[in-house]
């Protein structure tokens, strides 16, 4: 099995290592797949789209601004 190193900071490695209970590498690994298949689902479900990328970068703006104004107004 290929190896994959992960720089953390001193403070995370700190607060990892007070929980040796957890098994990090199968905590990255589970985060590692579950990032993969959502960008592979992402490709899946745009691979027909006809929008460009100008396109997405508009509607994320949009909703950017939108979740912006809603949070301002609670």
């Amino acid at each position: 099995m290929p190896t994959v190193t992960v720089n953390v900071d001193d403070e995370l490695k700190e607060r990892m290592e007070s929980h040796p209970e957890i098994n990090w590498s199968e905590v990255a690994r589970n985060a590692f797949e579950e990032k993969v298949e959502d960008f592979e689902l992402m490709n899946r479900l745009t691979a027909d789209s006809e929008l460009t990328d100008e396109d997405v970068d508009e509607i994320a703006e949009l909703i950017d601004s939108n979740v912006a104004e809603r949070l301002a107004s609670r």
